[in-house]
Formats: C-alpha cells, structure tokens, sequence
C-alpha cells in the first residue's frame, strides 16, 4: 500500500490519516500543535517532529492546514526532504488568486502538486463520502485520481486551471454559510411566533430549494430579472419578518433589508426580487 503524510491533524486530517491507516496505508503525520497528532496514534500512525520529518519518503502528501500563509510555511519546512517524485496533494481552503500563484510556482519548480479542496466533514472523510474537486495538470491528475478516489465518494476533475478549485469550494462554503444563517433567522422568527424550530424546518419541505437554484439561479447568472417575485412585495415580507422578530438578534435579514432599499432607491422595485444580483454581472 502507499506511503503517506498528513501535514495538520486538525478534524479533517485526522479523519483522513485514520482513514488511510484503515485501508492499510503506511502513514506519518505531523502538526504544529503536537498534541492533536499524538492522539493518531492509536490507529498505528507514525508521528513525526517536524513536517520534513514527516514528508521524507512519502509518495503523497496531504496537506490539511488553516490557510495560504500556513501553507506556504510548511511547504518550505518541508521542500527540503521532499521526494521528487512524491504527489502533494493540497485539501486546504484558500485564496484562489494565491493558490494559482502557489500552484504555478511549485509546478515550474519541479514540485507535483495539486489542489483538492473538500466539501466533507470528519464523520464524512473517515466513511470516503462527500465531494473532492481537483485543479491543475491533467498528467498529475491521472497520476493521483485513483488514490484520491478512495478518500470520497466523488471526485471532480475541474481542469488545468489553478484556481478553479479553490473558486469552487468558496461558492460551495457561501452557500453552506448563507444557508445557516437563513436558517438562523428562520428560527429565530418561529421562535418570536411560538412554533417549534423542528416544525418550522419541517415546513420547509414544501420548498424545492434545488429547482430554485437551477432556475432562478440560472436567470440570475443570465442576467435575466423578468418579473415573478417584485422587489417592493419582497421588502415588505422581509419588513413583516423582522417585526415579527421583534428585538431578537437576526443574522441576514436586516442586511438583505438594507440591500433592497437601495436597489428600491435606484428604481428596480418593479424588478425581480433577484434584483439583487445585479451588480454580480459585467
């Protein structure tokens, strides 16, 4: 089986590397917090002083880390011991602009490096589910698909371009966050009218929230803002949620408030209430 490194066990490494160790994998790990790699090694993972340490005879590395700063760190901690022809496989979410650079760099350098960004969580990452995007040269890719294939459930290849996975995992985190905090305030309303927050989720089902995303989603891309929902109808139902919230702290209605008043402002009240998307278009 392969020779592997995680560099940075925090929820996610630590879930992969004992993944690995499962499937029969040799595998190191290291963090800078040493504590959290300790723990691994009850699964029979090697942990290693230093991230060189670490990396030295690996065929792949997995880099798990907090963001552009910390990566850069470690991958020059690490170069030195680095194997020529080890696979760096890079999970962590970050800046595209500074991923592309990254990515470009260490690939004219000799360094076999892509970036595969997640949408999982630990439960997710030690079961192989949930979804990897991979960006970066078509021949590293082909070289680590089947490895990466039995880390998830699916596995997209987005192409050659460096930051497109990096792009993608901010749409899907926007989402995911903008979806909380949507919820937050829907709670937060059925709380202030009396209804139980498990029947006020329930009662979303009646929503088709995937058939929205594709097609008002798509008009909204399009740059299309025909009519269905107006503007000044939507600001007044958003009025009538935060007064019924009362003084019960919201987290993104009064800011989708605001926003409408000065789409309002500028004359797109008789607009669709997708309106608000109109300054996303060139």
């Amino acid at each position: 089986m392969a020779n592997i490194t995680f560099l940075g066990t925090g929820l996610l490494g630590s879930a992969f590397a004992e993944a690995a160790a499962k499937r029969g994998d040799t595998v190191t790990v290291w963090n800078r917090s040493p504590e959290k790699a300790e723990a691994l090694k009850a699964f029979g993972i090697a942990v290693a002083a230093t991230a060189a340490d670490a990396v030295r005879g690996a065929s792949q590395v997995h880099l798990i880390l907090k963001d552009d700063a910390v990566v850069d760190e470690v991958l020059a901690a690490a170069r030195s011991a680095l194997s020529p022809s080890a696979l760096v496989l890079d999970h962590s979410t970050t800046l595209p602009a500074s991923t592309a650079t990254r990515a470009a760099r260490l690939n004219s350098e000799g360094v076999n490096y892509l970036h595969c960004p997640v949408f999982m969580g630990p439960a997710a990452a030690r079961a192989a589910q949930g979804s990897m995007m991979v960006a970066g040269p078509q021949a590293l890719f082909e070289q680590a698909k089947g490895d990466l294939a039995r880390m998830t459930a699916r596995l997209e290849y987005l192409g050659e371009r460096q930051d497109l996975a990096a792009v993608n995992k901010l749409f899907g985190n926007a989402m995911i966050i903008g979806m909380s905090s949507i919820l937050a305030d829907i709670l937060t309303i059925a709380k202030a009218s009396g209804v139980k927050g498990d029947d006020a989720i329930e009662l979303l089902g009646l929503l088709d929230l995937n058939a929205m995303v594709a097609g008002r989603g798509k008009k909204m891309a399009q740059g299309n803002f025909a009519v269905s929902f107006e503007l000044t109808m939507a600001r007044k139902d958003v009025r009538l949620m935060l007064e019924t919230a009362g003084d019960l702290p919201m987290s993104v209605l009064p800011g989708i408030a605001q926003r409408m008043d000065q789409l309002i402002a500028q004359g797109h009240g008789a607009e669709d209430a997708s309106v608000v998307g109109i300054d996303s278009l060139s």
